[in-house]
């Protein structure tokens, strides 16, 4: 009788531990705001690291959209046996039930711990992301928004993690985390980082201003088409999503839209990587089907037309983000050009884009200037050209 009793206790021992290491499944809320990231089982933080869930995908994009220096963990979770259907140039057509995560971070400055407000101002590339989790000791996180694809369309969410960095928790309204930037050189620079609120998402993710609903922005093809470290190893994402089960029809890689890589001189030109800085950053709303449509100013891949581009074109109801310049983009010439100077403000009344930083984008400002002034065409060269085009097409 003691022997039975012995095993039995050994048993659900066995049985505890086994459910100790056992992650809990993702959840979807069909409906209501969760108030805490954790309610999800998205992410879950243990032993120190902030892991993915079973089923939780990363993912990272050529060229990233610029957010105050943040560092960004991406990631798809789709229900079991969905998938999301490929498109060329649209985001793809995710099913109901998929959630798209953004965690923004920051690195501590080498060999520093956390004293409540000094991050790293270091470039994404310089990734601290290993085997698909963050190490906190190593890192603050900020903010995770939530994209969730439910029955009536996408809803998004913004989470602020605490102070002990173990969960966060739901700020519809946003909320705002003193930091300050420490360059590799040591100086600094205050960081009033701003987490958006529920409206001010909208801001980038309703890209097609006549439906005004909001959808993803990053998982694209052009944006995707490149390859990721997984815990298993290396592989193109495109490949590796289907290959998952998370995508179908989409073509080889080889054969697929890619975006260069801005910050990649070695690898793609000035135009291609310039181009691709604005797309992301810029596209979603500049585009012929974005918020900015009025503004006739359109920076998504798509566009060829210079004119459209921004080359010598006349700003509409800019107000004072002109700098009391004449043109968005003035060929050769970055400093008359109202694209560099509003990329360049940081006054909410003139900087470009309205949301998601607080501090210019050097980097950022250093690429488009460069790509300004190798334009060799004068505009009275492109007022010719659109005339006699027009006189052809008359």
């Amino acid at each position: 009788m003691v022997d039975r009793v012995r095993l039995a206790a050994a048993l659900l021992l066995l049985m505890l531990l086994a459910g100790c290491g056992r992650q809990p499944s993702v959840n979807f809320f069909a409906d209501g705001m969760p108030p805490k990231l954790s309610d999800w089982h998205v992410l879950d933080v243990e032993q120190g690291r902030l892991r993915l869930n079973a089923g939780v995908v990363p993912y990272d994009l050529n060229t990233p959209l610029f957010t105050d220096y943040a560092h960004k963990l991406r990631t798809i979770w789709m229900p079991e046996g969905s998938s999301a259907q490929y498109r060329d140039y649209e985001a793809f057509d995710f099913p109901v039930g998929t959630i798209i995560s953004k965690t923004f971070y920051y690195p501590l400055p080498a060999g520093q711990a956390w004293d409540g407000k000094s991050v790293a101002r270091r470039p994404p590339s310089d990734s601290v992301l290993k085997g698909e989790s963050l190490e906190l000791s190593k890192v603050r996180l900020v903010e995770t928004r939530l994209l969730v694809h439910r029955q009536d369309g996408w809803i998004a969410l913004p989470y602020v993690w605490n102070d002990a960095q173990t969960d966060a928790v739901l700020k519809r309204t946003g909320d705002l985390v003193d930091l300050e930037l420490v360059a590799a050189d040591g100086s600094r620079e205050a960081l009033p980082y701003q987490v958006p609120d529920q409206n001010q998402c909208g801001g980038c993710h309703i890209t097609d201003n006549r439906s005004r609903l909001l959808s993803p922005i990053g998982p694209r093809a052009r944006h995707l088409n490149r390859d990721f470290d997984y815990a298993d190893g290396r592989e193109n994402q495109l490949t590796h999503l289907t290959r998952i089960g998370y995508l179908s029809g989409a073509p080889d890689p080889a054969q697929a839209p890619r975006n260069a890589d801005a910050a990649d001189a070695g690898h793609a030109s000035l135009e291609q990587r310039a181009r691709a800085y604005l797309d992301i950053n810029c596209g979603h709303c500049h585009s012929p089907t974005g918020a900015a449509i009025t503004s006739g100013l359109f920076l998504d891949a798509r566009t060829e037309d210079r004119h459209k581009l921004g080359f010598c074109k006349l700003p509409i109801a800019a107000g004072r983000g002109t700098g009391n310049r004449r043109h968005d983009i003035e060929p050769g010439d970055a400093a008359a050009s109202i694209l560099s100077f509003r990329m360049q403000s940081t006054d909410p009344g003139e900087m470009m884009p309205e949301v998601g930083r607080s501090v210019t984008h050097r980097e950022g400002v250093e690429l488009i200037n460069a790509w300004i002034q190798a334009q060799r065409s004068s505009c009275d060269d492109m007022a010719a050209d659109r005339i006699s085009a027009d006189d052809t097409n008359g």
